[in-house]
């Protein structure tokens, strides 16, 4: 060994050594923190100010990203060293889910995966956990549905948003393709997958099923069947990939959202959800949305869904920049709770960040 190369490595135990030093000092302050805290021990808008700034005055060569990921399992360690928190899911293990769940609370966390995005939702409710993880939207496939008739009728808030860009890989028990006479895939996976399917897996049946993840533990049973799931369920049941990155859109990323018994305080860079309706007289869309145009506040996304009260009557599921505490976005509300036939508040979160 150079003596250039033992000297690199002195350098780095060294700075190992006070990199443990520093991490449980953090840690004994993050302590202190928590007796000091009266409710939550976990505040969102908190956690992303802190992530923003270490983001924003990152020197590299480590990129962001992993910085942000680096951080977020320390955090999730103090935060454990207190009572920490549970979480539940949409399950079984291996599922994009739980990806989520441990992007947003990080390792450390104590994960309960349910069966149904209802059992999360009942789950947050009974205060059987803290907070739940539920997927809202697919930019290729749009919006799931049974997520937003759920935010409509419980009292639970959204406190927060994961963006996970979603990877899907064909995978079975022997790797190889020419056994695979069915695929099995939660819908949504399946039709995200279409077009790379039709082209080299015509003859194939295609099963939609409840998850991907039960999707691979089911192929783990069946030598003639194969899954679309993610890299993590063909690690927890034991597949070997066929392709990787089969969907037909690169950029294909899920937003999920934290629900919770509370929303999130402002952090300085947020979104706030909202669902509405209109009274039945002409040009009451362009009327209910007036406010946000003459308070500045911009609209990120909006989508309608039957309201299920009368026939061809519509909620109005929207998303605006900024937080319920600003001054321009607490006048929009005021000013909308006068217009609308409905307006219900989901929550002011942190906007999210791939």
């Amino acid at each position: 060994m150079s003596g250039q190369l033992k000297e690199i490595r002195a350098r780095i135990d060294a700075l190992d050594d006070r990199i443990v030093d520093l991490v449980n000092e953090r840690a004994a302050l993050a302590q202190e923190t928590g007796h000091a805290k009266s409710g939550a021990k976990y505040r969102p808008e908190r956690e992303a100010q802190v992530l923003r700034r270490l983001a924003s005055r990152n020197p590299g060569p480590l990129p962001a990203q992993a910085l942000i990921r680096l951080y977020s399992e320390i955090m999730s360690a103090c935060r454990a060293l207190e009572d920490g928190i549970s979480v539940a899911y949409l399950g079984p293990q291996g599922t994009f889910s739980e990806e989520a769940a441990i992007k947003q609370f990080g390792g450390h966390a104590a994960l309960q995966p349910c069966a149904s995005i209802d059992a999360v939702f009942r789950q947050v409710e009974a205060v059987q956990v803290g907070y739940g993880v539920v997927p809202v939207e697919n930019s290729t496939e749009g919006s799931i549905g049974r997520t937003h008739d759920l935010l409509l009728a419980t009292p639970l808030k959204i406190c927060g948003e994961v963006l996970l860009p979603v990877h899907q890989c064909l995978m079975n028990k022997s790797g190889k393709a020419a056994s695979v006479k069915k695929i099995l895939s939660h819908n949504q996976s399946l039709a995200q997958c279409h077009e790379w399917l039709n082209q080299r897996f015509a003859a194939a049946k295609r099963v939609p099923v409840v998850s991907n993840a039960e999707a691979a533990r089911m192929a783990s049973r069946d030598a003639a069947a194969a899954a679309i799931a993610s890299k993590t369920a063909a690690a927890v049941y034991g597949l070997k990939l066929i392709a990787s990155n089969i969907e037909d859109e690169p950029q294909n990323t899920t937003r999920f959202v934290v629900i919770a018994t509370h929303d999130a305080g402002p952090s300085g860079k947020d979104k706030t959800s909202l669902v509405m309706s209109t009274h039945n007289v002409p040009g009451a869309v362009h009327a209910l949305l007036t406010p946000l145009a003459r308070h500045g506040v911009s609209m990120t996304r909006l989508e309608s869904r039957p309201a299920r009260t009368g026939r061809w009557e519509y909620m109005f599921y929207v998303d605006i920049e900024g937080h319920q505490h600003d001054a321009n976005v607490a006048q929009a509300l005021k000013e909308l709770g006068k217009k609308a036939a409905f307006l219900k508040n989901l929550g002011s979160y942190p906007v999210g960040t791939v």
